[in-house]
């Protein structure tokens, strides 16, 4: 299969997921201190991510955009992936306040989707900066000092 077609793919199984998680089946919503605090969390890595790379240099599919440049600063010194951990982080407080086990198995679904797009994603950027071998040597995919 085609790179072109397979991160496509990616991003279609990533935003399904995403649409299923917010209304199927439908969820009992309630809100509790740690589905805030989970939603908070990954609306503010993503903040933080913006304030170091801007919206320009993103793209949605695991490929990157011509005329991008490597961010290394930031949540990038942390982890490689902070948008993927925020989406992560988000979706759980998501998960948490539907109260549900099926948003669960979505959410754990999305994370081996991420996983996947994240793997594509660094072999092709690894093609694009050779420097990049070097920044993925050193810094975690998702979790700091884990993984």
């Amino acid at each position: 299969m085609q790179t072109h077609t397979l991160a496509r793919l990616w991003v279609t199984a990533q935003f399904g997921l995403l649409a299923l998680m917010f209304g199927w089946p439908a969820p009992q919503w309630r809100l509790s201190w740690p589905s805030l605090a989970l939603l908070a969390a990954g609306a503010a890595l993503v903040l933080w991510v913006f304030w170091h790379n801007r919206p320009g240099n993103f793209n949605i599919v695991p490929e990157p955009r011509q005329g991008a440049h490597l961010v290394i600063t930031g949540p990038y010194r942390w982890m490689r992936h902070p948008m993927y951990v925020a989406l992560i982080l988000f979706m759980a407080g998501v998960a948490v306040a539907a109260h549900s086990p099926v948003q669960w198995a979505l959410w754990t679904a999305l994370g081996v989707v991420l996983n996947f797009k994240a793997a594509m994603e660094e072999r092709l950027l690894s093609g694009v900066w050779p420097d990049y071998a070097g920044y993925a040597r050193v810094t975690r995919r998702f979790i700091p000092g884990l993984w």
